[in-house]
């Protein structure tokens, strides 16, 4: 099982992961950043809004919210957009794992899918379950932006601790 601290550093290797690829994705054109590419989720815009999205509705179900599915993500139109919106969300994750009590990596979150069917897991599978799928869709992205033409961004987990460790102790 993961503690707080465990699940601060998926949080926190998330959110890096993310601002590294946008900021990669912020140099394409708006019209490439919106372009179909035929990804599981369209392109790269319909790829991080669903990442952005998951991240989101998983902190509704932490919280004992079950939305029942993402916004639209024309509400995107480019990649500040998209930014301006993942921050708020970044804000309001950050908050309440704050406000999580060390024992609470071991809760059992009880929640509905989008198609409103139960389930329950401890709540350190379901962080660790959103780091990875965040993972696996940043991949995508990467792959996406190599199509286009358009640079690419190491994301490894193993980079970021290396530079979490390099940093000078607060």
């Amino acid at each position: 099982m993961l503690d707080k601290d465990a699940l601060s550093r998926l949080i926190d290797y998330t959110i890096w992961a993310n601002h590294r690829v946008m900021r990669v994705c912020a140099t394409v054109t708006v019209d490439d950043f919106k372009r179909e590419l035929g990804a599981s989720f369209g392109g790269i815009r319909g790829t991080l809004a669903h990442i952005m999205w998951s991240e989101w509705i998983w902190l509704e179900r932490w919280k004992g919210v079950s939305p029942p599915g993402p916004p639209d993500e024309s509400e995107l139109a480019d990649i500040v957009a998209l930014r301006d919106r993942w921050k708020v969300i970044e804000d309001h994750r950050r908050a309440w794992l704050d406000a999580l009590p060390p024992a609470g990596a071991g809760a059992v979150i009880q929640y509905r899918n989008t198609a409103g069917v139960p389930f329950a897991a401890p709540l350190w599978q379901l962080v660790q379950h959103v780091a990875n799928h965040s993972t696996y869709h940043r991949g995508q992205v990467t792959s996406l932006l190599r199509q286009l033409g358009g640079r690419t961004v190491q994301t490894d987990m193993v980079v970021f601790d290396r530079e979490q460790a390099a940093k000078p102790p607060v």
